[in-house]
């Protein structure tokens, strides 16, 4: 019995609370987590979503949240997206979705999001983890230190994957502001950053509204053809069980801790929320070999995102449309912390390079073939752009289309 009861004990070799009864609670809560503590990452996509710069249980109040949506404005965006879907389903040439949008505040974007994209996190903690038999010598610090890098690494995952889906909640009009496809697409929008965007902007709401939801069905079309989703859903995830992690990354942080700070609970805070804990050195070749095609793939999806919504809102919008669209171009572009996380855990790099590249793809196959030239891509497994042809539209088109003249 007595050998029943050790297997089920800790290794206290590697229990850095050993012999200090004021941190058992915190020793038992932090053993048994998984690769990833998903309280700590809700509990921080939810203040992240917020803004609240509060935590709650360490000090602070807990985050306020946003009220909950009007009823009669999911009313609203169901009658908008009868129009746009017309019109997203005749510029693309395929079948949109009959999905009904739902709407949501940031911080159930945020929850929403961290569910949605579980099973992807946890790989990807299971490959940041750090090894069950990384070696800590025999030096008695060193090893308090390799225990308490093995206990804090889930909750510090939590801690940057809640941050990060918080920032991008903070300012997603809808899921497809980071194109990575769902397991079951969905249509969710924010309305309280829609409406205040257009607000910024001095925007027509309906306007506005119009323009988000051609973005969403497009995106919703695009990632429902079962080929194009399974492709990049496939690169997510070889991305995020590519890591190599250091073992030394958070024991080296941790050491290096200011313990004479006048606030240790902010100190700590600040250690165990620093990017380049997790970021530093765990970046493996295989990931490294792969950002081509991640990135092609990436600014395919972009570019026929946003070929969608210009084709759909000059229809529907009118002379605002490019107004809108160049104001949204602008806030996109703008780069922010969320974005490193996004790029380093996830392998999906955002921004005007990106957009550029998948523009000047899309508008090259309409230029030589016409709206109908995309077409292969929604139809041919075997058409998914390669790295070299996201920069040579025609050797896209010569290959996918060889009856057509791409000259």
């Amino acid at each position: 019995m007595a050998d029943d009861d050790a297997a089920d004990t800790p290794d206290e070799g590697m229990n850095p609370f050993q012999g200090l009864p004021m941190f058992g609670d915190i020793s038992r809560m932090l053993q048994n987590q998984g690769p990833l503590n998903w309280d700590a990452a809700r509990q921080f996509a939810i203040m992240s979503a917020s803004g609240d710069d509060a935590i709650a249980g360490l000090g602070g109040g807990a985050p306020v949240a946003s009220p909950n949506i009007d009823p009669a404005v999911r009313i609203k965006y169901v009658e908008l997206a009868n129009i746009a879907r017309l019109h997203v389903a005749d510029v693309m040439g395929i079948e949109v979705p009959e999905t009904e949008p739902s709407v949501a505040t940031p911080e159930q974007w945020a929850t929403q999001t961290l569910e949605a994209y579980r099973p992807l996190f946890t790989d990807m903690a299971s490959s940041l983890g750090p090894s069950d038999d990384a070696d800590a010598g025999s030096d008695p610090m060193a090893q308090m230190m390799a225990g308490l890098s093995k206990m804090m690494a889930p909750a510090m995952l939590g801690m940057a994957v809640g941050s990060m889906v918080g920032n991008l909640a903070a300012r997603a009009f809808g899921v497809y502001d980071l194109p990575i496809p769902r397991a079951t697409p969905a249509l969710v929008l924010v309305p309280p950053t829609i409406d205040a965007f257009a607000d910024e902007w001095e925007i027509n709401l309906d306007e506005m509204r119009l323009w988000v939801l051609a973005h969403e069905l497009a995106g919703l079309t695009l990632f429902s053809v079962p080929h194009f989703a399974e492709h990049l859903r496939a690169l997510v995830q070889r991305h995020v069980g590519a890591f190599e992690p250091d073992p030394s990354a958070v024991t080296d942080k941790l050491t290096s801790m200011d313990t004479d700070s006048a606030d240790p609970m902010a100190a700590m805070q600040q250690a165990f929320g620093d990017p380049e804990v997790l970021l530093g050195a765990v970046r493996s070749d295989a990931q490294l070999t792969m950002e081509p095609e991640i990135d092609a793939a990436v600014a395919t999806a972009i570019g026929v995102i946003d070929w969608v919504v210009d084709a759909v809102a000059v229809r529907i919008i009118g002379g605002n449309a490019l107004q809108i669209a160049e104001a949204v171009r602008r806030r996109r572009n703008e780069t922010s912390p969320d974005e490193l996380f996004v790029e380093r855990l996830l392998g999906i790099r955002l921004g005007a390079e990106q957009t550029a590249r998948g523009k000047s793809f899309v508008q090259g196959v309409v230029d030589r073939a016409g709206e109908s030239g995309l077409a292969p891509l929604f139809s041919d497994v075997s058409a998914i752009p390669t790295p070299n042809e996201i920069e040579a539209p025609g050797l896209w088109l010569a290959r996918v289309s060889p009856d057509l003249d791409p000259s």
